[in-house]
C-alpha cells in the first residue's frame, strides 16, 4: 500500500512540473540563419532569424525600411545600421561586424576586392543613382569660367565615374584607355583648363560654395536635400551600368536569409517605393 502511495505521489509531482513548464521559451543567439525552437503546446516554431545590413542612410536605408516588414513576414529580422562614410562599410563586412551591406556599385565592390585581398560579392542589383553635376554660382554648364575648380570623388571608381560624367557634359576628353579608374593624368583635352580637386564623396556637397562645380553622387545629394532630378544642372545618362547591389561574404550568399532580403530587394513593394519617392535620382535596375 505504501508503494502505491508513493508511486501516485511521484506522478503527480512530474505532471505539475510539465504543467509549470508548459509555457516557457528556450532563446538562444540568432544569426546567419540559426534558430531556437519554441515550446508551445507541443509545436515547434522557429525563433525569428536576425540579420545586420549596413547602409548610408539615403537612400539605402529608407530602401530597407520598406523592406524590413516583408522580411517580418517572413520571419526574418533585419537590423539598418547606417553609416555616413561608405568607405567604412566593406572593412565592416570582412571583419564581420555585420551581414551585408547595401550600398555600392560593381565597380566598386571589385577595385575594393583588389586592392583588399577580399573576396566579397552581390547578389542583386537593386537601383543606379545617376551622378550629377551641382553648383550653387552657375545655372548651365555654358557658363563655366576658365580655370574653374571641379569637386569630385576621391575613390579610385567613383573618380573615374566623376570624370565620364565631365566627358559626357563636353567638357574634358579622356584617353580610349582610361577605363572605371581613371584619373586628371588620363584627361587628354580640358578647353576651360578645369582644375579637379579630388575629396572624400561626403564633403562634396559641403563644398559647393568654395568650388564652381562638384560630381557627387545621388546618394550624398539626396542627403544634402539636393533633388538629382531638379537641382543638378547635368545627369549621368539613367541607363548608367553603375546598379547599387547587395553585397554579402561569399559564404553566406545562398543562406535562406539573405536570398529572401535579394528577393525582397527586388519587390513590387520596392519598384513603387523607387519610383515614387526618388522619381528619376534612383533608378530601379530589376
Amino acid at each position: 500500500m505504501k508503494k502505491v502511495l508513493a508511486l501516485i505521489l511521484c506522478l503527480g509531482l512530474l505532471a505539475g512540473g510539465v504543467i509549470g513548464c508548459g509555457g516557457e521559451v528556450t532563446e538562444g543567439p540568432i544569426s546567419g540563419g540559426e534558430t531556437a525552437e519554441i515550446a508551445d503546446a507541443g509545436e515547434q516554431t522557429a525563433a525569428p532569424v536576425k540579420i545586420v545590413v549596413g547602409v548610408t542612410p539615403k537612400p539605402h536605408g529608407e530602401i530597407l525600411e520598406v523592406v524590413k516588414p516583408l522580411l517580418e513576414e517572413q520571419n526574418i529580422n533585419l537590423e539598418i545600421k547606417p553609416f555616413t562614410d561608405y568607405v567604412l562599410l566593406n572593412p565592416a563586412l570582412k571583419d564581420k561586424q555585420i551581414d551585408a551591406n547595401f550600398f555600392q556599385h560593381i565597380p566598386y565592390l571589385d577595385d575594393y576586392n583588389s586592392q583588399n585581398n577580399a573576396d566579397l560579392v552581390w547578389t542583386v542589383k537593386v537601383h543606379a543613382e545617376p551622378m550629377g553635376v551641382y553648383s550653387s554660382k552657375i545655372d548651365d554648364l555654358d557658363d563655366l569660367a576658365e580655370g574653374a575648380l571641379v569637386g569630385t570623388p576621391n575613390d579610385a571608381t567613383n573618380a573615374g565615374r566623376a570624370l565620364a560624367v565631365l566627358v559626357s557634359a563636353g567638357l574634358i576628353e579622356l584617353r580610349e584607355d582610361a577605363g572605371i579608374t581613371a584619373t586628371d593624368r588620363d584627361i587628354t583635352d580640358n578647353p576651360k583648363n578645369l582644375k579637379i580637386q579630388m575629396m572624400d564623396a561626403p564633403m562634396l556637397a559641403r563644398a559647393l560654395n568654395d568650388l564652381d562645380i562638384c560630381v557627387i553622387n545621388s546618394n550624398y545629394a539626396i542627403e544634402a536635400n539636393l533633388n538629382p532630378v531638379e537641382d543638378s544642372i547635368f545627369m549621368e545618362a539613367k541607363d548608367t551600368p553603375f546598379a547599387n547591389v547587395l553585397a554579402v561574404r561569399p559564404e553566406d550568399k545562398d543562406k535562406e536569409a539573405i536570398v529572401k532580403l535579394g528577393e525582397a530587394l527586388q519587390s513590387p513593394e520596392v519598384k513603387q517605393f523607387l519610383e515614387e519617392k526618388y522619381q528619376g535620382s534612383c533608378v530601379p535596375a530589376f
